[in-house]
């Protein structure tokens, strides 16, 4: 029902006051039962004197005992770094006062080092962030205390606290580790693949790693340090450069044949033939304008490589860049009578862009409307605002609205299958070779990486009711990252 009083005095119970008492006073009650005995005092004066002895030191050992309490506290305080409760303490006795001095003097050295060793950890995690490559720091079993961006980034988020074995599926890698962590070896390379999942559609990637044993005179539970450097890309770049050089060399070949051979016959068996000169030239001429048009394209494609990591800069008004684009292929349409229709929406918003890489975009789907599609007809361009850029299969799309911008004509139905190999290099259908279209399979490969720039994204539908359409999108804001 009652509570137990915690205090006496203002004195915490657990201080034990009582007992310091009666223990200095256990001297004077000796000399007084020893007066006693002697006869030199009565009892009653004795009891009366020993009882002013204890209230002397009690009241001696009150303040004391007080600010002892009180630097506790204050102590506690400190500990648990609570501001709001650490009051400077000031006491009375001049020795305990030094001691809070002490402890006032210990505890402002000991927050400095502490916020000092908080920004410089602050400040090597910034550097470690910067990195482009991967870096993990392990402990002795091979436990991930700490990583960089970029290993998140590579390896997921939740990597923190687990063992590398369970990271990497690659018995060399972990045998590797084992070794340096053994102190079998100071330092370990190696090349290693993982992350092959066909399943989720994970492709297989290739990395090469640096272990190395931190020396021992740095402390901390961490004792190696891996760095990791991702060759997937570079190695999906060296094939793509490969086949880029054989696929081009294929397409110059044919032209080179052909202008080689017409140069060859004009100078023997047709050397005096006006009829046959006059006709292999054009043919000639036809041939080199191809191979020029591959190289321009060859070229293109290049520079848009180049900057493929590099975000655009400029602001773009969509309805002049399309108006401009339509007045320059309006001569081939014309030639094959087809007119164009115009569909925008009002107040479009402006996007982000490279504006002489959209307007090449725009160009090359009409060029191709234009080429494949039906005489005596009709393209719609048609522009508007959408909530988002659809998903890609091959890189990762910007998010927020966009700008939803398609070319439609009618023209052969193209099947399903082609649709997906429309955009790679150097394809070609087969309907348009057979009906002797030129081309260099190279236009939609254009529009393809200007959009991988750009961050957007080119759907294709064909139907026999709508015909062929080519929809492409452009973020209104690029992503910072």
């Amino acid at each position: 029902m009652f509570k137990a009083r915690n205090t006496v005095f203002g004195i915490e119970k657990d201080q034990n006051l009582a007992i310091r008492v009666l223990v200095l006073s256990i001297p004077s009650s000796l000399v007084f039962v020893i007066l006693v005995a002697l006869k030199l005092l009565s009892p009653n004066i004795a009891i009366m004197a020993y009882s002013a002895v204890i209230v002397f030191n009690l009241f001696w050992l009150l303040p004391i005992t007080f600010e002892l309490q009180q630097l506790k506290k204050y102590i506690f305080n400190l500990s648990q770094e609570n501001p709001e409760q650490i009051e400077l303490l000031q006491i009375n006795e001049k020795d305990t006062q030094d001691i809070v001095n002490a402890v006032n003097e210990m505890h402002h050295f000991w927050t400095n080092k502490a916020e000092a060793l908080q920004a410089q950890t602050m400040s090597d995690t910034a550097v470690l962030d910067t990195l482009p490559d991967p870096i993990l720091m392990i402990d002795k079993n091979g436990i991930i205390l700490g990583a960089n961006d970029a290993a998140y980034k590579l390896l997921g988020n939740n990597i923190k606290e687990s063992s590398v074995d369970k990271i990497f599926n690659s018995n060399n890698f972990v045998n590797a580790v084992a070794r340096v962590l053994r102190q079998e070896s100071s330092a370990e390379n190696i090349i290693f693949y993982v992350n092959s999942d066909k399943d989720n559609n994970i492709p297989q990637k290739k990395l090469y790693a640096h272990i190395k044993r931190l020396p021992w005179i740095s402390k901390g539970k961490t004792v190696a340090v891996i760095s990791l450097y991702d060759f997937s890309k570079t190695v999906k770049i060296e094939k793509m450069q490969s086949d880029f050089v054989a696929n081009a060399s294929h397409e110059l070949r044919t032209p080179l044949s052909v202008i080689s051979g017409f140069i060859e016959t004009l100078q023997t068996t047709a050397k005096d033939d006006e009829k046959a000169r006059n006709e292999f030239l054009k043919i000639m001429g036809e041939q080199a304008r191809y191979m020029t048009i591959l190289i321009e394209n060859l070229l293109s494609l290049s520079r848009i490589e180049l900057n493929q990591d590099k975000n655009p800069e400029d602001t773009i008004v969509l309805p002049p860049l399309i108006d401009d684009t339509v007045e320059a292929v309006s001569s081939k349409a014309n030639e094959r009578h087809i007119v164009f229709e115009k569909q925008i929406a009002k107040q479009l918003p402006n996007v982000v862009a490279d504006y002489g890489q959209i307007r090449q975009l725009l160009q090359n789907l009409c060029d191709n409307a234009i080429k494949y599609g039906d005489e005596n007809g009709k393209i719609i361009i048609s522009a508007k605002k959408c909530s988002k850029i659809p998903p890609a299969k091959s890189y990762q799309v910007a998010s927020g609205p966009a700008v939803e911008i398609s070319v439609n004509n009618r023209g052969s139905l193209i099947a399903p299958e082609e649709i997906d190999r429309l955009t790679e290099r150097f394809y070609r259908m087969k309907t348009h070779k057979e009906k002797n279209i030129n081309g260099t399979g190279l236009g939609l490969a254009i529009v393809k990486h200007i959009l991988i720039r750009h961050k957007g994204n080119l759907k294709i539908t064909s139907s026999e009711k709508d015909g062929t359409t080519f929809t492409f999108y452009l973020p209104i804001e690029l992503d910072k990252n």
